[in-house]
């Protein structure tokens, strides 16, 4: 697994899913939180400064697409996962079992809610978008959990089984 280099500078602002904390090593997003505090704040990065305007443009319903440059840094299968979830358009979903298939390994559904569970910069990669098999919510490690996730699928107007 390679380790994240450490960040260089971090934002953190207020959301209407809480505070939304984004950090960048040089000019690529590295991480993203969401919490009911505000973050440390340090350093200064134009990639951060996009991030905030294309998030908030986000939580308004005025952006379907992040083009914002991320280093992902996991083991190889969670970079293949997080790359089939970066795949799924605003408004769509896949189950864990799609990606698993997506990826040839059709028995690893419960490795990929793993991976799904420890994206680092989940929205820009948006792990929302994974549902249960029978489109249910099954978790959400961002913000408030579950209630979260509700709140960006309805952003998205997309509807869950539960």
């Amino acid at each position: 697994m390679s380790k994240t280099p450490a960040a260089t500078a971090a934002i953190s602002f207020e959301a209407p899913v809480g505070w939304v904390t984004v950090e960048a090593t040089g000019e690529k997003i590295t991480g993203l939180t969401m919490t009911s505090r505000k973050g440390a704040e340090f350093g200064s990065s134009a990639v951060l400064r996009e991030a905030k305007q294309q998030l908030l443009a986000y939580f308004a319903g005025k952006l379907t697409k992040f083009d914002l440059p991320v280093e992902l840094n996991g083991t190889e299968f969670q970079k293949a996962v997080w790359k089939q979830i970066s795949k799924i358009p605003f408004g769509k979903t896949l189950s864990y079992a799609d990606i698993a298939k997506k990826l040839g390994k059709p028995l690893a559904s419960r490795a990929v809610g793993g991976a799904v569970g420890s994206n680092p910069v989940p929205l820009v990669v948006g792990c929302h978008r994974v549902m249960g098999a029978s489109g249910r919510i099954t978790g959400y490690s961002g913000g408030e959990g579950i209630p979260t996730k509700r709140w960006l699928l309805a952003l998205e107007q997309i509807k869950s089984a539960d």
